[in-house]
């Protein structure tokens, strides 16, 4: 499948380049308004076919974005003392921003495409529940991908409580079960026509989801293990302290 191809290259590129994106994010922010903007000038027939069909599978099928936010996903349930995750967790913030700018490029064509789709639609009476329901999850995710990708800021993210940052990234899940829905969404109909190609698209979109799911649970469970050693540790050293000075008197 095209997508297990560019997810392999985005995570090779995410361990090659992790350095200068931490050092340089903001030169990785240009880059990819750039590819935004040659994206959308295409859409307009201003560039070359061979430049335009480029940028179809990491553009337009939203394959760059969506593979940066797998990573940016499973960063956060991988091991964190291993390899992987300790290396690449210094930039996830600047991962998550990428793949939203990234992401804005395909929701800015796909949305100017379901508007006029659902205004004839009202006109003609003869709107089509699935046009209905993709748009209003494109319009939540796009919402989302707003203030998620916003207060990832570094200078957003310091003028801000802890507490207020924590919750409102905490929307990221929303956002991942939103993601999956709206790829059933769009696959669905194809899906349950028998084509192959969107029943392999589905199966594998399924499987990263439903692993993202078994290892977050799997975190939460190791973390609140972890919590809980943490807060015995402590309640032992504070009943040695306390029991120490009724020793010496006792002595």
């Amino acid at each position: 499948m095209d997508f297990l191809a560019v997810l392999a290259v985005v995570v090779a590129a995410c361990l090659a380049l992790r350095n200068p994106i931490q050092r340089y994010p903001a030169a990785f922010y240009v880059l990819a308004i750039t590819v935004d903007v040659v994206f959308l000038a295409g859409l307009s027939g201003l560039l070359p076919r061979e430049l335009w069909t480029a940028l179809l599978l990491p553009v337009q099928k939203c394959y760059l974005a969506l593979a940066l936010f797998v990573v940016v996903m499973f960063i956060g349930v991988l091991p964190r003392a291993g390899r992987v995750s300790s290396w690449l967790r210094p930039v996830r913030a600047q991962l998550s921003i990428l793949a939203c700018l990234l992401a804005a490029g395909h929701m800015a064509a796909y949305l100017t495409s379901y508007v006029p789709r659902l205004a004839k639609g009202l006109a003609n009476g003869s709107l089509n529940d699935n046009v209905v329901a993709s748009l209003f999850v494109a319009l939540v995710l796009l919402a989302l991908v707003v203030v998620l990708g916003a207060t990832s800021l570094s200078f957003v993210k310091q003028r801000m409580r802890t507490a207020t940052w924590k919750r409102i990234q905490q929307l990221s899940y929303l956002f991942f079960a939103l993601v999956y829905a709206h790829l059933a969404m769009m696959l669905g109909p194809a899906a349950s026509n028998g084509r192959e190609s969107a029943l392999g698209s589905v199966a594998v979109y399924s499987a990263i989801f439903a692993a993202y799911v078994v290892l977050r649970v799997v975190r939460a469970v190791l973390d609140r293990r972890a919590a809980r050693r943490e807060l015995s540790a402590r309640t032992v050293d504070v009943d040695d302290e306390d029991a120490e000075p009724q020793m010496l008197v006792s002595a």
